[in-house]
Order: structure tokens, then sequence, then C-alpha cells
């Protein structure tokens, strides 16, 4: 919201010292975000003065229309002769009221202006557009032609107000008071302690029966529609000069009196309003919720197909307006600069329900200024004043007649009162404000309270975003000054550090970042397509999210249930910015729904949630275990002097997921799987045993071709995801510190023919059950396929076994007595046999 200094003293007598980066630092001390103040003008010097034109001479021979003008600037040159002057802009004529900048002038921007010879003539000043002057469009696209009234002579820069601060405040959500000047200059007469000219303030009449027919068929949509006409309006009548400026200033262009008579009064009072050309209206005017299907061509030329939830305003015809949001062409308020123009108009101030307006706005991709007020509350009692308001200045600037007919259609409802303690805000800042302090706040934000240590307090209508006790709280502290609230540290009893899930997710990150993954953390949402890019089958529980009410992204509105989304997202712009070689990781929460779903309870803030309030809070949030996932691609180990080097592969992925296995003292055993998202003869399950139990923990190895295609990933890229909460669970991390033994090792190698299809991870179980506690080490040094060798459909394992006791040095006897009988538990599990 743009709110220019001069208009907010209109209702807020401001010191004459304070500048605007004076209001700025009171409205942020009170809790709004003025994020610049910009200063109009500020480098802007004149002579600046008001000229007529006399003579205009077309000169020829140039690639685009010049002309030579005298213009009659009366004694502002010093002379009073007429100024000469070339200028290429075609929207003026002899007779017509400019803006000229003489020589010795600098412009915005610090553009100095010299008498200098152009176009073969002397060229004394210049004639001024509104951009030139820093003014912005004003719909012309050329020159400013001043009405015929302006004096010749006057300065330029007074009259038309170039000179000006403009604070820019970034209204919040449950602002939507302060998208007004009514509501800022509120702020500010409470900030400096000063009395506000409310404008809203007006004698408005009451309703009759003589107003324009309404009918209201959605109450809950539409709780209040006023109606007023005016005739007789004047087809030619401009918009003043004054009027053009305060829309520019805050960002509007100026289009047609009528329409700048709305928008003004909508940025003064916040209320939204809508000019319908009265001889285009067709009988009644309604409000009613569209029917599936039906089309409206807006203002904006779209024709837009209406959704059945979307609130319409009507005539006989059908939908002439869409509710809060745009109105429709075919009521559309005729340019002055037509033949025909509207010299007949009805006046629409309605209050629309904020959910249903903001539902169509999002739906059509149509933001507006009427729709971003309605998103966020506007003062239902405002809009007979804005009504009123606006009769006023079409009468006043057009030459209007108000009929005297008043619609009003309201639906009936009580103001919202809200019971507080008054010692609440003191237990919710820990700070003792007292009773008389609550009060006088409250009531300078405009509620009524009554009570002694109760407050009974009504709400303001233009603060709906008043709901509950805490935020009488909040309005509370944030006038008496955030600043002044008491900063204490909290002092936690020593000794506790970091919990043993937080050491456990620190180590893992450090142990993948010594391996060589850079962290890559990413946003939890993701869309319910990946599901599909990733390959999961239709019934696979990872498909079940967490979806958000209010997402950031309506692209994105599930909560993630793996990591492997977001990893693959920064691999693949990585690599699309020339990053090739890539090993990334993530720790982080996943979101897995609960089979129930319950209400989360609101929570106290003046106090310490209890245990049992805590634990129903929990109980409705969904599961978060924490996973660890690392995706690979390109190089896995450079080429230089030292060697060829060598591209990641799966081996290196199912190798991160052991490293981080160490890390929580878990026993992880790695066998071939299959699951969505891996190729299915290059995955790896990770599996710990629970309470006796097997659980597949995770995968890894080389990532499906579709999926790789699907994310846009270099070919062969590998990925590997785990449940760290699990391997925690399981693990034993307590540093064990090494037994060394003074006596000699044994060494057995073993070669067994097993089955093709049979996993090393169950022959080297076997082996490492069957030869008992004297096995010191076992390593996998072999693997050979030969048919002629070994026979159809069998592979060979070579294994290096090493023996020792640490009591004695073990015999030749010991040593191949350990290792036959674990050949032979291996051979009884998995049909291995000694490789002859």
């Amino acid at each position: 919201m743009r709110v220019p200094l001069s208009w907010l003293r209109e209702y807020v007598d401001l010191p004459a010292t304070e500048t605007g980066r004076d209001v700025q630092a009171k409205l942020v001390s009170a809790g709004l975000e003025v994020e610049t103040v910009e200063h109009l003008g500020a480098d802007l010097k004149g002579p600046l003065v008001v000229g007529q034109v006399l003579t205009i001479e077309e000169l020829e021979g140039f690639k685009k229309p010049i002309r030579f003008c005298t213009v009659d600037v009366g004694q502002a040159n010093g002379t009073g002769e007429p100024q000469e002057i070339v200028c290429g802009a075609r929207n003026f004529q002899v007779g017509d009221k400019v803006v000229v900048v003489l020589p010795g002038a600098t412009l915005p921007g610090g553009f100095s202006i010299s008498a200098r010879k152009t176009y073969g003539r002397t060229s004394h000043g210049m004639i001024c557009s509104g951009d030139e002057l820093g003014m912005g469009d004003d719909g012309s696209h050329g020159i400013i032609v001043l009405p015929p009234e302006t004096e010749v002579g006057k300065d330029a820069i007074e009259l038309l107000e170039l000179v000006d601060e403009v604070l820019d405040i970034a209204v919040t959500a449950n602002r939507g008071d302060c998208l007004s000047i009514r509501g800022v200059a509120r702020e500010a007469a409470i900030a400096y302690g000063l009395p506000l000219r409310d404008p809203a303030l007006l004698d408005v009449p009451g309703p009759n029966a003589f107003g324009y027919p309404v009918q209201v068929s959605d109450p809950l949509g539409c709780d209040r529609f006023t109606a007023r006409t005016v005739t007789g309006l004047s087809p030619e009548a401009r918009s003043p000069l004054w009027l053009q400026r305060r829309l520019q200033k805050v960002g509007m262009r100026p289009i047609s009196l009528a329409v700048d008579v709305t928008n003004y009064v909508m940025m003064e009072l916040g209320q939204p309003l809508h000019a319908y050309d009265r001889s285009l209206v067709q009988g009644t005017i309604g409000v009613r919720r569209a029917a599936e299907g039906e089309q409206i061509k807006t203002l904006d030329g779209v024709e837009r197909k209406l959704h059945a939830e979307d609130l319409v305003i009507t005539d006989e015809r059908g939908p002439i307006g869409l509710a809060g949001v745009m109105g429709g062409a075919n009521t559309e308020i005729a340019d002055h600069s037509e033949a025909e123009g509207t010299t007949d108009v009805v006046i629409e101030a309605a209050h629309f329900d904020a959910v249903a307006i903001a539902r169509t706005a999002r739906r059509h991709k149509l933001s507006s200024e009427a729709s971003r007020r309605f998103e966020r509350g506007v003062d239902p009692q405002a809009a007979a004043a804005a009504a009123q308001r606006t009769v006023d200045l079409l009468v006043l600037l057009a030459g209007g007649t108000a009929e005297a007919g008043v619609t009003e259609v309201v639906a009936p409802s009580a103001p919202h009162t809200i019971s507080v303690p008054a010692d609440h805000p003191d237990k919710v800042a820990g700070v003792s404000y007292g009773r008389e302090t609550v009060v006088r706040r409250l009531q300078e934000v405009g509620c009524d309270v009554y009570g002694q240590d109760e407050l009974i307090v009504t709400v303001p209508s233009w603060r709906p975003d008043l709901q509950e006790i805490n935020d009488l709280a909040e309005e509370v502290i944030r006038l008496e000054g955030y600043e002044n609230l008491p900063s204490t540290l909290p002092r936690p009893p020593a000794g506790r550090g970091l919990t043993h899930r937080q050491r456990l997710h620190r180590r893992a990150g450090r142990a993948l970042a010594g391996a060589g993954y850079v962290e890559a953390p990413n946003y939890p949402f993701v869309s319910e397509q990946v599901f599909d890019q990733l390959g999961l089958e239709a019934d696979d529980p990872a498909r079940r999210v967490v979806r958000l009410t209010n997402p950031l992204n309506d692209e994105e509105p599930a909560l993630r249930t793996s990591l492997l989304p977001g990893l693959l997202g920064a691999l693949r712009r990585n690599d699309g910015r020339g990053s090739h070689d890539l090993a990334l990781f993530e720790t982080g929460l996943v979101f897995l729904p609960r089979s129930e779903q319950r209400a989360a309870a609101v929570l106290p803030v003046d106090r310490r949630p209890t245990d049992a309030e805590i634990a129903e809070l929990d109980a409705a949030l969904p599961e978060q275990p924490r996973h660890v996932a690392v995706v690979l691609a390109g190089a896995r180990e450079q080429a230089g002097w030292w060697g060829k080097g060598r591209p990641a592969d799966w081996a290196d992925a199912v190798e991160a997921g052991r490293l981080v296995a160490r890390e929580a003292g878990a026993e992880l055993v790695v066998r071939g799987g299959q699951y969505g998202p891996w190729h299915p003869g290059r995955c790896a399950e990770f599996v710990v045993v629970v309470d006796g139990a097997e659980t597949v923990v995770g995968h890894a190895g080389e990532l499906h071709p579709r999926v790789v295609k699907a994310f846009g990933l270099p070919a062969r890229t590998s990925a590997m995801e785990l449940d760290l909460d699990v391997l925690e669970a399981v693990g034993d991390d307590t540093p064990q510190a090494p037994a060394i033994s003074t006596f000699p090792v044994a060494t057995q190698d073993v070669a067994l023919v097993v089955d093709k299809f049979v996993p090393h991870a169950d022959v080297e179980t076997a082996l490492r059950e069957g030869a008992g506690e004297l096995l010191e080490g076992i390593r996998l040094f072999d693997v050979y396929e030969n048919e002629e060798q070994l026979g159809d459909g069998k592979k060979s394992l070579a294994y290096a076994l090493r023996f020792r006791a640490g009591d004695r040095t073990l015999t030749v006897d010991e040593a191949s007595a350990a290792r036959d009988a674990a050949v032979a538990l291996a051979g009884e599990r998995t049909g291995a046999v000694l490789r002859g």
C-alpha cells in the first residue's frame, strides 16, 4: 500500500517538521512494515511552469514527425516573449495548456535543461510528458494537457504536486484495514497520540423504497449491498489534477472520472466500489452463485468460464460482474473520449465473504485491488459511507444529480464480542501493563471496553482480524512497543547438550561430507505426480501424503514421503548448469499420515502447555521419521596423473548406506532387492533386525532408466535412501575399544559354488554363524561365472576367512575345523559346495 504523506496529513495533524522517515519509524514501531520511503521530486528543480501553445510549425525532412512550437509562459522566462520549443509529441494543439520546463531546470534523474540546437532549430526548453516528470502514465501516452482554466505562468511543481513523500507499506494478510489511507491514518494517529479525522464519518441518508432494485440470493456470500444512483453526469468531465495525482501516487492509472472516483474512494476508505452504466444494466441487480459453465467477459476483455462457487453480480441477462474481483464488459463505464459517454451510473458498495472472493480470484488467476482488500477483510460498516462519498464527488466534479433513492440490503449480524481477563496481555508479554493501559490501548484501536477484572471487548467493524483474546493481547503489546519488551535469555540446565538423535544426525552428515558428498537441503513440498515419475506402484504406502490446506505452491500441495524427489531435482538443476560430477546428500524429515486424522489442539500462549496438551498435539501430527539419502552422477573419482578415474555407480550408493549404518552402530544386511525408482537388476535392499524380525529400512542402487528419463537426469544416476530413526533404534554407537591380540592370525580361503540367484549376503551370514567365535573377519574377494567349469546357472564366490583366538595360537586343525563348520552351514542353508 502506497501512502502519500500529503494525503495522510489531511486526516492527522502530523507535526510540520515530521518527515517520511520519521513517520516510517513510528509506524514500524507500531507493527506496520514500511519497506521504503520514496521522495518524489527530490531532484526536481524549476522553473517548471504552465504554458499555452500559440503556434505549431510542422518540420519536414526528418524520419519522425517534429514540431516547432511557440508557447506563452507569461513572465516565467523573464521577458514575457513566447518560448520557442521543438517537440515530437502529437497529442496537443494550438491553444492547449501544457507543462513547460525552461532552461536552467533539472528534471528527475538529474537531466539538466538548457537551450540547444536540434532539428535545425534552437529549442529553449521542453514541453513535458508525465513520464519525464516522474508522474507515471496518465493514459495519454504523451504530453500533459492541462485543463483550459489553468493559469499561464503558474508554477507547475505546486500545481501537479510533484514534491511529496510516499510510504510503501507491506500490509500483512490480517491487516486489511491498512489497505486504505483511513486505516494507516488511524495507526499514525495512535502512534503520535493525535486525534483522527475519520473520512468515513459522513451524513448518510437511510435506505428507502425508491432505490435501484437489488436482490441478494446468497446472504452468506454478500451480507451487505448498498446501491446509489447519480444521473446527469457530464460526458466530457475529466478527473481534476489533484485526483489524478493522488491516484498516480498510490500506483493507479487515471482512466475516466467515474472510474477514478471509485478508485479514489477505495484507496481512501478501503471499501471497493463499482460503477455501472445505468443505461446498460437491465432490470434488478442480483447477487448469487454462478451456474456451472456460465460465462462472463470481464473488463480486461477475457471471456471467463464460471465455477459454481463463484459469486457473481447479475441483471436480467445474467452475470455482469465477478463479485469483489472485476466488473463485466457489458456494463462498462464509457471513456470520456468516446462519442456517447456515460451520463447515468449506479454505484455498488458491497461486503463479500473473504474466502469466496479469495477462491474466485485464484481460480481465475485474476488478482485485483478490490479482491486484495476483500480477501484481507473490509469494514462492512463503511459501505454506505463509501457510496455517499462517491456520490458527493461525482456531483461535485461532473455536475450530476444524486437521486433520492437509497438501496441497502443487510443480513442481520451482531458485533463480535470477546471476554478477556484484564491481566491477560501481562501474562503473554511477561510485562506488567496494568488494567488502565490495556483498556486505553484497546479503545485506541476502536474497541468498546467494559468491566473490571474481566473485560468485555466489542471489536470494531474495521478489525475482523481480532477474533480471540490473544489477538487483543497482541494489540496492546504492539502499541506499547515490541522494542520495550525485556530480553531474557533462557537458562537451560547444565549437562543436557544434544539429544542422541541430534548427535547421530550430525555424525551421519559429517561422515557423508567426509566421503565427498555435498549437503543439499530441499523444501519438503512435492506434487503427487512425482510418484508416477518415481515408478511407485498404485498401492505403495509412499503415495499416501499429507496435503496442505494453504500450500505455498499450488503445484506442490503435499508434504514429501521421500527425500529423493528434492535431491533428484537438485541434481538435475546442477547438471543443467554445467556441474556434471555430482554427489549430493540430505538428512531430513519425511511426513507419513496417520490412519486416524485428528484436529490439532490450540495451545495457550500465556503459560506452558501441560504434558497432556503437548501429547494431544503430537497425536494430531503426522509421523515424521528422519531419513538420509544420497544421489550420484558423473565421475566418482577424477582422472589425472594418478589414474584413469572411475564413474559413480550403484556400489557407491550401497557403500553410502553402509557408512551411515556404521555411524549408527547398526548391523546392516545388504541383499538384492526391487523397489520403484531403482533398476530391478541393480538394486540393493537394506535390512535390519528389529525385535527378532527383519525390517527393510532402505534401498540403494542405480535408478531405473524410466525414472532417469522422467526426471531429466544424467544416465546411470544412482541413489540411496535410509530410515535414520530405525538405525538409531537398533544401533549401539557406544565407542568400542579394539581388541588387539598378541597371537597371530590364521587365514583360510574357500571358494563356494552356489546358484546364481543366491545372494552373497545369505552365504556370508551362514559362513559367519558356522565359523563361530574364532572368526575375526570375512571378505568376498572374487566372483566367478563359467558354464563349462561350474555348470549352467552357477557362480563361484571366493571368501578370505581370518581366524584368531585371544588366548593362544591357533593350530591348523582348529582353523580348518572352523572353516569346515562354516562351509557345512553354508551348504545346509544355501546349497553351497566347495569348488573342486
